[in-house]
């Protein structure tokens, strides 16, 4: 098997992940910086392997299979470190709804490509904004500490917020697209 750029880029935001946690718990002056600039790393990477892989035309099924598997490994890994760094009952529950909203649409869409109906569950544009949302978020909360006289973790637990809402409302989305092969298996 050939790896390409994109995919090789893909591969690096996986092998980021022990990393950034091993970073989240070390205790020296800017490690919150540091966790922030890999988790900010790992989010560049899923954009621009994305771009170099329709850009350049270096698309292939083993890429599309692994990019959103990083992604949702990184984000659950930063999301589980936050649950621990802020154990607030709003963080725990927004970070359950996203992850479990990301294993639940996984599913949904593995289900659906055995059927030949993978259309029905394509990336929607709420999907995308509740991404960036969600990356966002993620970088405020990570970082924590006021920047200036920008409370970011006040803004990242405001977007996070937003995040989750819009995590139910693209799972609304793509159940209500799914519906009719649910409800009866038929298309």
């Amino acid at each position: 098997m050939y790896l390409n750029l994109p995919t090789w880029l893909t591969l690096l935001r996986i092998a980021l992940i022990p990393v950034f946690v091993a970073v989240f718990f070390l205790s020296f002056r800017g490690a919150n910086l540091l966790c922030s600039a890999l988790f900010g790393l790992a989010a560049l990477t899923d954009w621009l392997d994305g771009y170099l892989a329709r850009r350049l035309g270096l698309t292939s099924a083993f890429g599309a299979f692994l990019d959103p598997v990083a992604d949702k490994l990184m984000v659950a890994a930063a999301l589980v470190l936050l649950v621990q760094a802020i154990p607030t009952p709003l963080m725990a529950v927004a970070a359950a709804i996203i992850i479990g909203r990301e294993i639940a649409i996984s599913a949904l869409r593995e289900w659906m490509a055995q059927l030949g109906k993978h259309a029905r569950v394509a990336v929607s544009t709420v999907g995308k904004i509740k991404t960036t949302a969600q990356m966002v978020a993620v970088l405020l909360l990570l970082y924590r500490e006021p920047l200036w006289f920008f409370p970011t973790l006040e803004v990242g637990m405001g977007l996070l917020v937003v995040a989750a809402a819009l995590t139910l409302w693209s799972m609304l989305h793509y159940l209500l697209a799914a519906w009719s092969v649910l409800r009866c298996g038929e298309a």
